[in-house]
């Protein structure tokens, strides 16, 4: 069941900061490896998550919600769930069948239901159930729009290394929301409410996965970690829009059933979409177009279900 309303902003608004961190992000491909932009998101993110804790602190009083051993068992679960899921969605690049690992990865929200519906007995309504499916596949529409030859390929594609890499990466996605809301849970209620957790969640699971990449830097790509430190202008907005949709997704996490944040956040893609058509100027197909209206159809369906 629905905790508050306001889950729903909070999802919307971690899907635009995500495309939008994700559009800046490629001006970090040329400069960064894999795990430096990964790096450079989470060390330039924590200063800005740890000020959205301080600020709710100052405007709404309380407490500061004290971390338990349960808290950080989950937190750094969800945070190397996180960077693994990471690593095989790129692992799948390398493939070639590398958009079907793509597309297979976007059935994140459709694990993220079944998991979050065993693990931790959320029920969604049939209409909800419907609405997650309709969603996922609008998403695998955009992702495979003029890409990839049909449905038959995806189907011979299944068991190749591209396509498990995907459904990988979609799993430990899936993971990582989980274990986010059960870090979130851990922290003593009577403390703070839902948001003041959640961002207590962001800041200490962005410091403990800013520790797991610099430590494995520091052994294997030592000379990347420097270049981290040293384009910090480059890649501090990054950060801060990194920090944004953390706050936005783990404060939805808190406040919903997975399942319905997970679909609701399927509007990633469209905002993507927008992206690539206003700002770069690039044409909308048709089946970007079908996939688009899958996609918002969906989450019509997920919304009228959870009423």
């Amino acid at each position: 069941m629905v905790v508050s309303a306001l889950w729903l902003p909070f999802t919307l608004s971690a899907a635009l900061f995500q495309a939008w961190r994700t559009a800046m992000q490629q001006r970090l491909r040329g400069r960064f490896s894999v795990n430096g932009a990964s790096l450079a998101r989470f060390l330039y993110g924590a200063p800005f998550a740890l000020l959205a804790l301080l600020l709710h602190r100052i405007g709404w009083g309380g407490a500061i919600p004290d971390p338990n051993a349960a808290f950080w068992l989950w937190v750094a679960a969800g945070g190397l769930a996180q960077i693994v899921a990471t690593n095989l969605l790129i692992l799948a690049f390398g493939h070639r069948n590398f958009v079907v690992g793509t597309a297979y990865s976007k059935t994140d929200a459709v694990q993220g239901a079944f998991l979050a519906w065993i693990l931790l007995a959320e029920a969604l309504s049939p209409l909800s159930w419907m609405g997650v499916f309709v969603s996922v596949a609008g998403t695998l529409v955009l992702s495979l729009a003029g890409r990839a030859p049909g449905w038959r390929e995806m189907v011979r594609a299944t068991f190749q290394p591209a396509a498990l890499c995907g459904l990988g990466a979609g799993l430990l996605f899936a993971l990582t929301g989980i274990f986010i809301k059960l870090a979130v849970e851990a922290l003593p209620a009577e403390e703070a409410g839902h948001i003041r957790r959640a961002l207590m969640t962001v800041v200490c699971m962005t410091i403990v996965q800013t520790l797991m990449l610099a430590a494995w830097m520091l052994r294997k790509e030592a000379a990347m970690l420097v270049a981290v430190l040293r384009e910090w202008r480059l890649a501090m907005p990054v950060g801060l829009l990194s920090a944004a949709g953390s706050v936005g997704w783990f404060s939805a996490y808190a406040l919903a059933p997975i399942a319905l944040v997970r679909s609701v956040g399927q509007m990633e893609i469209l905002f993507t979409l927008g992206f690539g058509r206003f700002y770069l100027r690039e044409a909308l197909t048709r089946a970007e177009l079908v996939g688009a209206l899958l996609v918002v159809g969906g989450v019509v369906l997920v919304l009228s279900g959870a009423m």
